[in-house]
């Protein structure tokens, strides 16, 4: 298994992560709702500006995972979790840290795409304003900046003041990832962001995280083996809340180290 160089602390305040560094550094992790154990013991490191695929059957932790990057768990009653998560070398669950600012470092796409009943403009535009950005000058760089880095821009410069709603359900996904870059995050989480959309739209979705990894670190669950196999630097196999093998892509689904792995990518089981 590689390992990726660990980077000191940062403050939040330094340059972004640069490839080869260490985004989410996992140890020992364990995570409990109620009485059920979903996490089990998972260490592993993130790098930095790569695209990292969490695969494996339902229900085996992948996503419960990605939500503890942006501490979304803790919106949920009765979790209990224990070990450590380090980003860029920070605790994320260190009494210093400000989750509302975390949320913004780590950006989160769904699923199904949500934008909001506004136009375009407004949905890219909102968590600026939210943070009491008024300068209208400020506010239409960022705008058309994001919209182009979520190659959304040539589609959408005419009809900026369309209601977000009206678009594609293709588009509307790249609007979230318009809307999420907006805020100038250090990491993208999506959970299964292609799985709602039609083939032409998937393949758009996936040639933009190509792009975006060049300033993003980028972290996917995803149940389409193709499209890890496809889009990731790195993967990680994940089976009944334990991290089975995480390797880099070509190694993982050439030759696995791992039965369970070869099993899963073979399609015996899950």
């Amino acid at each position: 298994m590689q390992t990726v160089t660990q980077t000191p602390p940062k403050d939040k305040n330094e340059a972004r992560l640069e490839l080869g560094e260490v985004a989410f550094d996992i140890r020992n992790l364990d995570l409990y709702y109620g009485n059920f154990h979903a996490l089990k013991s998972i260490t592993v490191q993130i790098p930095a500006r790569q695209v990292t695929a969490f695969i494996g059957p339902s229900g085996c932790g992948k996503s419960t995972l990605l939500r503890c990057f942006n501490r979304m768990n803790d919106l949920i009653e009765d979790v209990r979790i224990t070990g450590e998560i380090h980003m860029a070398g920070r605790e994320i669950h260190g009494p210093d840290v400000d989750v509302v600012r975390l949320r913004t470092e780590v950006g989160m796409v769904f699923q199904h795409p949500n934008p909001f009943p506004m136009s375009i403009y407004d949905n890219v535009a909102y968590g600026l304003r939210c943070q009491g950005v008024k300068s209208r000058q400020t506010l239409d760089a960022v705008v058309e900046s994001s919209l182009k880095k979520a190659a959304l821009w040539e589609e959408a410069k005419d009809i900026l003041d369309r209601n977000a709603l009206k678009l594609s359900g293709g588009q509307q996904q790249r609007l979230c990832i318009a809307r999420a870059i907006a805020l100038e995050p250090q990491v993208i989480l999506m959970d299964e962001p292609t799985s709602a959309l039609d083939p032409i739209a998937t393949m758009k979705i996936e040639e933009l995280m190509n792009d975006l990894k060049k300033d993003y670190t980028i972290v996917i669950v995803t149940h389409s083996m193709q499209q890890a196999a496809r889009i990731s630097d790195r993967t990680a196999f994940f089976l009944l809340g334990e991290v089975i093998e995480f390797d880099d892509t070509v190694t993982m689904f050439n030759k696995p180290s791992d039965a369970r792995t070869e099993s899963y990518i073979t399609g015996r089981f899950g």
